[in-house]
């Protein structure tokens, strides 16, 4: 069956709304997954098929770009592994320091072919650069992968010139946008319509007190915009590892402390707000002189949230304006408590 032919089913059906701008992307995955299962010659004169371009898709937050994506490598009968793109570049960065411990010349080409001996396909979600670690060694990286054969299908809100866009040594980081073009097409998902937005309209954000009943309540919404899929994410930010518990294709959840409690600041926090656009934050206490650093790094999250314009679904000790009533820093809450009650309207964070 042919991906066209799969997701006119699920419109049918009812579980998808009939998109021009999806359907428009569906030749292209169709094309790869085609190529991908035509059976390989084998024999000492059989020549290697060329293996087929692969797809780097962009566009607007919620645009369905993860549900075509799991869509095709459910259809894709190849070995073949979905992965978040950050939590890859972290495994590789670990086989990395592994291969360098061990003695290896050129600790790329070890790693790379460990990849390629077991992979035909990689589909990652969500490509982004933020750490100068990965942008130095990510384009020596697909390179071997790509003359290996495997083929690369991958996500992001950004087209490739803005990748790594303003970041340390950029001009090392160009080449590698430049083997992107080469090897994979590139294809705008232009829908104007924000399906992940959609899934919470009319959906409460804000839950107080952070009971049992706000515990059920978010656990729900959780699984409606994950549809059961979780992993851990770790960003890497300067070096150091920033872990989020739980996160699916741009929806992350996190308790108070997870983000609060920890010796985090502003650049964890953008790093954050760089790959998700829903944030679940659960247990915001009550706030003042007794926790005061944590009020602090919250008052920094909510802002680097608000200037993203991340969806931030919560449950809280109290409403905005009663969360902070004692203590230095009251009177600099007011803006914080005033962003969060903006960003319980229904059209927080719709693009213009």
């Amino acid at each position: 069956m042919r991906i066209q032919d799969r997701y006119a089913e699920l419109v049918q059906a009812g579980e998808l709304h009939a998109d021009p701008a999806q359907e428009a992307a569906l030749p292209e995955f169709e094309r790869i997954r085609h190529a991908l299962e035509q059976p390989v010659k084998r024999g000492w004169f059989a020549k290697k098929p060329e293996p087929p371009r692969g797809l780097y898709l962009w566009g607007g937050v919620g645009r369905g770009k993860s549900m075509l994506m799991d869509l095709f490598v459910g259809m894709v009968d190849a070995p073949k592994r979905r992965v978040h793109f950050h939590a890859f570049m972290q495994e590789i960065q670990n086989a990395l320091h592994e291969a360098r411990k061990s003695g290896a010349e050129d600790a790329i080409e070890p790693v790379a072919k460990a990849v390629s001996d077991e992979l035909r396909l990689l589909a990652f979600d969500e490509m982004q650069i933020t750490d100068i670690a990965d942008a130095m060694i990510v384009g020596r990286l697909f390179e071997k992968l790509f003359d290996a054969g495997v083929v690369v299908v991958t996500t992001s809100n950004r087209v490739p010139d803005d990748l790594y866009k303003d970041g340390l040594n950029r001009q090392i980081f160009l080449p590698f946008i430049e083997l992107l073009k080469q090897r994979m097409e590139l294809h705008e998902l232009t829908s104007p319509r924000d399906y992940r937005q959609d899934r919470l309209q009319g959906e409460q954000v804000y839950f107080t007190p952070a009971n049992a009943d706000a515990r059920r309540a978010i656990a729900s919404i959780w699984d409606d915009l994950t549809d059961g899929g979780e992993e851990a994410l770790v960003l890497v930010v300067k070096g150091r590892k920033v872990e989020i518990p739980l996160y699916h294709n741009g929806v992350a959840r996190a308790s108070f402390h997870d983000l609060c409690g920890r010796m985090l600041g502003a650049a964890d926090y953008l790093a954050l707000a760089e790959v998700t656009r829903v944030l679940i934050l659960e247990n915001i206490p009550a706030l003042g002189r007794s926790n005061f650093n944590e009020a602090k790094r919250f008052v920094t999250l909510i802002d680097a949230l608000y200037e993203a314009k991340v969806r931030l679904i919560c449950s809280a000790a109290a409403d905005p304006e009663m969360l902070y009533l004692e203590g230095e820093g009251v009177f600099e809450f007011e803006r914080t408590a005033s962003r969060l009650r903006e960003m319980q309207a229904e059209d927080w964070g719709r693009e213009a």
